[in-house]
């Protein structure tokens, strides 16, 4: 993001625990924000529990815009993901919802950039449980490169404020099933993949269109199977 950020032209300013910043206590923020412009949010929790996830990104947020209303921001930016208002039940996605809620009903202008899974994310899957067995849930996505997230995140940032800007998918729709064997096959390991559906509604909704771009707007242009070449190589 700080590159895409530089390429851009602007001076870009990282807020991290590393610099002395804390998003959860605000510690930090009110001297890292002086003189900033625009702030992109693209926090991230590793956890996927909902209680967890939500109070991160509620104590995140309110710390954040607060800060940015002290400090004059004139544009907040926060990254989400396609299809977060369509996936009833799934803990992660209800606490990303909480954040964009935060971000809308805030006073510092603000744009939200819902983009698809990176191509990354079928090796987060296989990574999260290591052995022999990979289970790998049914999704049908349209993955993107995380370079062009950010570069996007860039061009909307250098912007004015959009509110809702236009969804950023990668090409071409993928299974994330079959992202995960083409990976592993890359990679040369060998490990017994497990293909499972979320229950209910959440499960029916990731197999069917629910993340994937609700209708035309930007897009990546490398491949799930450009990607895979240009890591395993």
């Amino acid at each position: 993001m700080v590159d895409a950020v530089t390429a851009a032209g602007h001076e870009a300013v990282t807020v991290a625990r590393s610099r002395g910043v804390d998003l959860l206590t605000g510690a930090g923020l009110d001297a890292a924000l002086a003189g900033v412009d625009t702030v992109v949010d693209a926090t991230n929790v590793r956890s996927i529990r909902e209680k967890t996830a939500v109070e991160f990104f509620a104590a995140a947020g309110r710390n954040l815009l607060a800060a940015e209303e002290k400090a004059g921001v004139g544009h907040h930016v926060t990254l989400s993901i396609v299809g977060v208002d369509r996936i009833p039940g799934y803990g992660y996605y209800r606490a990303k919802l909480r954040q964009e809620e935060l971000v809308r009903s805030g006073r510092v202008p603000w744009t939200v950039l819902r983009a698809t899974q990176f191509h990354e994310f079928a090796g987060q899957m296989l990574d999260q449980v290591p052995g022999p067995v990979a289970p790998v849930p049914r999704m049908h996505v349209q993955p993107v490169a995380a370079r062009e997230v950010a570069g996007r995140l860039a061009e909307v940032a250098s912007g004015p404020a959009q509110r809702m800007a236009p969804e950023f998918a990668g090409p071409k729709e993928e299974e994330v099933v079959d992202m995960a064997r083409r990976l592993l096959r890359a990679r040369g390991r060998r490990r017994w993949l497990v293909p499972f559906t979320f229950p209910g509604a959440a499960g029916a909704a990731m197999t069917g269109d629910a993340l994937l771009p609700d209708g035309p707007g930007p897009r990546g242009t490398q491949t799930f199977q450009e990607w895979l070449g240009e890591a395993a190589g």
